[in-house]
């Protein structure tokens, strides 16, 4: 009786908190539903708007150290708590697991393993191993590496599910075009194997290795098809914001809007030109701060079962999840996404370098993560 009074309290309080506290998407004008553009339901922030007087609220930081955690979130995020997957998840700081204050700050993991179909982009399947050989046509991970390194971060890269030990050596790990069961080691010779607690048959050690990362304040950043992979575990369609791919129309020309500031969102144009497959999300986003939409009036050809996400059809977003930062997008279809300059212009191609870098950057903590503008 107890368990269930606390369950009923716990989806009370979720529900009241995703009402109250939905982040504007304000940028151009767009919001969603029951917001007026500034996120706090139809009062401007410290102003008097239609006889409502809000005080400015406070400023929330991440903690500088490990925090003791006595409960199902940290002391003063209780509110951030999400009953469907069990998380604190959403923009309060004090979600964030400050575990391991001296994690390197210079260095990502690029992992881009597939287990169904595999994007052009992606290039030829990798050795195993960390760090195999790569060659010409692996356009992502040599233009990842080339961009990080830009900006003074290392970067290793595998496919190889059983290299995702010692992941708290990095400050991010980017989860880039990967499909299927891409995080499950197969090719495990029986049933028996599979069991047997004498051999190294551990099928979903990755899945556990990167869950316990991210609980430690690990970053995380998905691109592209990273949306399509693990579709049926709970736990990372949660990191992905309460998102999943369902389907997509025609790969095609179309505006990307940005939509709030953000640190990851500086430097960026505010609408530019730009080619992908446009995903349509099931579930879609929530609890999250929108950073960029696909202006669907731009697209062409909108295609697909799913109908739609009509003015607002959002294409990158954060939020702190489980004890870490969790950057996100949806755009990264094409290879011309990763330099190829035979489709997307000039500005196309600068942006969306921006915009990923930025947002990498900002999970790994290297820039303001997520911020409550």
């Amino acid at each position: 009786m107890e368990r269930n009074k606390l369950m009923t309290a716990r989806i009370a309080l979720a529900i009241a908190t995703l009402v109250g506290t939905s982040l504007a998407l304000a940028g151009d004008g767009k919001s969603l539903p029951g917001n007026n553009g500034n996120g706090n339901g139809g009062c401007g922030v410290g102003q008097q708007t239609n006889g409502c007087n809000t005080p400015t609220p406070p400023v929330l930081t991440e903690p500088s150290g490990p925090l003791p955690i006595n409960g199902d979130v940290p002391a003063g995020a209780e509110a951030s708590f999400d009953p469907v997957y069990n998380v604190c998840r959403g923009v309060d700081p004090r979600c964030y697991h400050n575990w391991l204050p001296n994690r390197a700050k210079n260095k990502v993991l690029i992992f881009t393993r597939t287990a169904g179909p595999r994007h052009a982009n992606l290039g030829t399947k990798l050795a195993a191993g960390r760090n195999p050989a790569l060659g010409p046509n692996n356009l992502l991970q040599n233009t990842l590496i080339a961009w990080m390194a830009e900006v003074g971060v290392t970067a290793d890269w595998t496919e190889d599910i059983t290299q995702l030990s010692n992941l708290n050596n990095y400050a991010a790990v980017i989860f880039a075009n990967n499909s299927r069961d891409a995080m499950w080691k197969h090719g495990t010779p029986s049933a028996t194997d599979a069991v047997n607690t004498t051999t190294s048959a551990y099928l979903d050690a990755g899945k556990v290795l990167l869950r316990q990362y991210v609980r430690a304040g690990g970053g995380f950043v998905a691109i592209h098809n990273a949306y399509g992979t693990e579709y049926n575990w709970p736990w990372y369609e949660g990191l992905l914001g309460n998102a999943n791919y369902y389907d997509h129309g025609a790969y095609q020309a179309g505006d990307v809007v940005i939509v709030n500031k953000d640190s990851s969102t500086d430097g960026v144009p505010a609408r530019f030109a730009f080619r992908d497959e446009w995903y349509n999300l099931q579930p879609y986003p929530t609890r999250v701060k929108f950073l960029a939409r696909v202006d669907d009036s731009t697209l062409a050809n909108r295609g697909g079962v799913h109908p739609g996400h009509g003015d607002f059809h959002p294409v990158a977003w954060c939020q702190y999840y489980d004890g870490g930062r969790a950057w996100l997008t949806t755009l990264g279809h094409d290879p011309a996404a990763f330099g190829d300059t035979s489709v997307i212009d000039a500005t196309g191609r600068a942006a969306i370098k921006q915009i990923i870098v930025n947002g990498i950057l900002s999970a790994m903590g290297n820039k303001p993560f997520c911020t409550q503008s």
